[in-house]
């Protein structure tokens, strides 16, 4: 089948995206109108087919992704250098809310995961060792290996030591996140055992640390303070592990409803094929996910300026409606208290790929969580109490972003992305690629390929084979982050280091 050259996304735009690259003096037909291209284009990028004076609005996905930086003719690529954001400061809003009910069946399906004391429910049994503070890294890595060799993982599926800078010397909202992110990695249902492992005499104190889990399950949750113990901390470390790893192996997997499933929406290193193809298959098996009482959680709130008022009309009350107000303009107070512009955005990877403003891909991200009403949003560091469509407060940044959503109580991290990144966060981080040349050229690295949606493929299809995809990976099948022993936390900072 002949691959369709260009795509026109929304009927009131004034640009259509290449989806092959194509050459000075090619033409597109389209509205009744053949237009010439003006300069060779890649694909992913945008091609102009209507003219637009300097200062005019730039129109993809039906809204504006920004002005013209000077007079711009029909056939002209439209890349950063002639476009600008539209994006200043924080704004008001107001609530417009829009009542649109998915209709989409609940099919009752299940997977097998394992059921904690409390309820929640792991994708996978792990054993893990959470450091309260950095100084105690080496010594959590030292044990988790030794663990390893020393079972060979029989009966869990991992031992991971969760590295990480922070414990000491942070002040007041820095500690907080601190504290609060390393509360929910030992309270994941993902793990079967931890071990707190701390040192003593650091900001977070092991024993109040302790105490911010709440009513935890004393058999699986452990605690070790290494400046506490007389004679060998790892001879100490082993002996805890050993209880821990023989409580773990013991759980079994057992079914259950896709409304204990937790999935968090991402992306990184998108292109202009992202708003295309992987985010909007996101969002079909998001919005399919929360019609079976799933939840979904979209974040890297900075991601969000540009398309900011679709997710906000989406709020189920005009309380979560201010939230989201809150949500958007304390990150751009955060950005402006900085002395950085709120619309510097795409990194040069996302330029090379076709997306030249902020707005260009909010758009094209946002569509990650499909249509289903916003029925919770969370602060950075907070664990979910809401099921359906969430949205958490955290930066763009893929590492801080996706150990936020994990931290939230997802079980899996869908990342879509169209120049690839092989990294994944302290759960499954399944990476989507936006199209098939990323696909055929790290297959390391990709877990399932949406290009094939501008190959002809029906998204209907694609769809009901990535829903197949995701429950494997929720029974057992490893993503590749996992099969390369690619997992990493990072805690979000901002302020002063003592």
């Amino acid at each position: 089948m002949k691959q369709q050259a260009f795509l026109k996304i929304n009927p009131a735009d004034s640009v259509v995206v290449c989806l092959r690259p194509m050459k000075q003096g090619e033409t597109i037909d389209i509205d009744g109108q053949s237009i010439t291209l003006l300069q060779d284009t890649p694909a992913g990028h945008k091609v102009l087919i209507a003219d637009r004076k300097q200062g005019e609005d730039i129109i993809k996905y039906g809204y504006p992704i920004g002005h013209a930086r000077e007079d711009l003719k029909a056939g002209q690529w439209v890349n950063e250098n002639n476009l600008k954001t539209n994006l200043a400061g924080t704004l008001s809003y107001e609530y417009h809310p829009v009542d649109e009910k998915l209709s989409i069946e609940n099919e009752g399906r299940t997977f097998r995961g394992y059921v904690r004391s409390n309820g929640e429910v792991g994708i996978r049994n792990e054993v893990w060792i959470v450091p309260t503070v950095g100084c105690v890294n080496g010594i959590a890595e030292r044990l988790a290996a030794q663990l390893e060799k020393e079972t060979g993982l029989e009966g869990i599926d991992a031992v991971h030591a969760w590295h990480h800078n922070f414990g000491c010397s942070q002040l007041s909202g820095d500690h907080e996140n601190t504290r609060k992110v390393l509360r929910d990695i030992v309270l994941h249902p993902n793990a079967g055992a931890v071990l707190v492992l701390g040192l003593g005499c650091e900001n977070n104190q092991p024993d109040q640390f302790m105490e911010m889990l709440g009513d935890y399950d004393r058999q699986r949750i452990r605690l070790l303070v290494t400046q506490k113990v007389e004679g060998d901390e790892v001879e100490e470390g082993m002996r805890l592990l050993r209880e821990l790893y023989a409580i773990a192996r013991e759980d079994k997997r057992q079914e259950c409803p896709l409304s204990k499933l937790r999935v968090g929406l991402k992306c990184g290193g998108s292109d202009g094929f992202s708003g295309i193809t992987a985010n909007p298959l996101v969002g079909e098996f998001s919005d399919w996910l929360v019609a079976q009482g799933g939840t979904s959680i979209l974040t890297e709130v900075p991601e969000m300026f540009g398309a900011e008022t679709i997710l906000m009309n989406r709020c189920e009350s005009p309380e979560l409606f201010r939230q989201t107000v809150s949500l958007i303009n304390n990150f751009k107070e955060y950005f402006l208290s900085h002395g950085e512009p709120v619309g510097e955005n795409p990194s040069p990877g996302n330029k090379a790929g076709g997306i030249s403003t902020l707005e260009d891909k909010a758009l094209g991200c946002t569509q990650k969580c499909g249509r289903a009403p916003v029925s919770g949003v969370l602060e950075y560091g907070d664990r979910l109490k809401t099921n359906g469509l969430n949205l958490l407060s955290a930066p763009g940044n893929d590492l801080v972003a996706a150990t936020a959503l994990a931290s939230a109580g997802c079980q899996i991290v869908l990342f879509t992305t169209g120049r690839g990144t092989p990294f994944g966060t302290f759960i499954p981080t399944m990476k989507i690629s936006t199209n098939s040349t990323l696909f055929r050229n790290k297959p390391n690295w990709i877990d399932f390929n949406a290009g094939e949606l501008v190959e002809g493929t029906p998204m209907k299809d694609l769809v009901a084979r990535f829903t197949e995809k995701i429950i494997s990976v929720a029974n057992g099948e490893p993503t590749r982050n996992e099969q390369n022993g690619y997992r990493e936390i990072s805690i979000f900072k901002n302020g002063v280091t003592l």
